[in-house]
């Protein structure tokens, strides 16, 4: 699960003090650790290339030495954090070629998945529910103008939508590859709708995206492996223009995380 809310008190004593964790679900407080660390990289408080000691960020937030210590290990298994050789982290920088690179291989990724689907034949139930995820979407872009709550929700749809099409593959190998690629910084189906939300051309964009859904769908279900390989290597072509222009904005439109990345010299 990646929220995309992060919230966690930057203060307190230790988790047993926690009053909404329940003795014997230490997992919440290592989620509330993991989103208070995650915020504090991708809002700049920890800047790139900043060292990070576990013990200072345990004083710094309040929490236990395990907690943090789990919070550490994922934030650097999801490539925001780099392992440093005498030990603890460093906050990881990116290149504009890093974040291309790894759209363009969700889009591979994806691409195959959908032929499968298509080649493959997906279950009738899973076809359903991407249909019924997909009117949803529409739903949300009927709307003329889309607010933050608008946004939101087709960020939560999109991550549905993609899911269940990995789902519709029947391939663990693939499925699991998708997750690690969706782990990374800003490679996941929605990691720029957000920073276009303050576009005037932003729906626009996401009812072109939402035509390419619906075209992988009806691919799929004509079976025509080709054409929806084709259509969700193309889908993909949306993110990296998003990224370009993210990057160009972010001087008069600052974008949490996208700080991390610098430009192509």
């Amino acid at each position: 699960m990646n929220p995309s809310d992060p919230t966690g008190s930057g203060s307190g004593s230790p988790d047993t003090s926690t009053p909404t964790q329940p003795v014997g679900t230490p997992t919440s407080v290592q989620v509330q650790a993991l989103l208070r660390l995650r915020a504090m990289i991708l809002d700049g408080e920890l800047p790139g290339g900043a060292r990070i000691a576990e013990l200072a960020v345990v004083e710094k937030l309040g929490f236990s030495r395990t907690p943090i210590r789990a919070a550490l290990l994922r934030l650097e298994q999801e490539g925001l954090l780099n392992a440093l050789p005498n030990g603890g982290y460093a906050v990881k920088t990116f290149s504009e070629r890093d974040v291309s690179e790894a759209i363009e291989l969700r889009g591979t990724l994806e691409g195959l998945c959908a032929r499968l689907c298509a080649e493959r034949g997906a279950p009738p139930k899973l076809l359903g529910e991407a249909r019924v995820c997909l009117q949803a979407i529409d739903a949300v872009l009927d709307q003329p103008t889309l607010d933050a709550d608008a946004f939101s929700r087709y960020v939560d749809l999109n991550a549905r939508f993609h899911a269940l099409l990995s789902e519709m593959s029947g391939s663990t190998v693939i499925t699991k590859e998708l997750e690690r690629v969706y782990g990374l910084p800003f490679a996941s189906p929605s990691g720029f709708v957000v920073a276009q939300a303050q576009s005037p051309k932003a729906r626009d964009r996401l009812i072109v995206a939402q035509d390419q859904h619906w075209q992988v769908l009806d691919a799929i279900e004509r079976r025509e492996g080709s054409r929806a390989e084709a259509l969700m290597r193309e889908h993909s072509r949306i993110a990296q223009r998003n990224l370009r222009e993210t990057l160009l904005d972010q001087a008069s439109h600052p974008v949490p995380g996208v700080r991390l990345i610098h430009k192509r010299s």
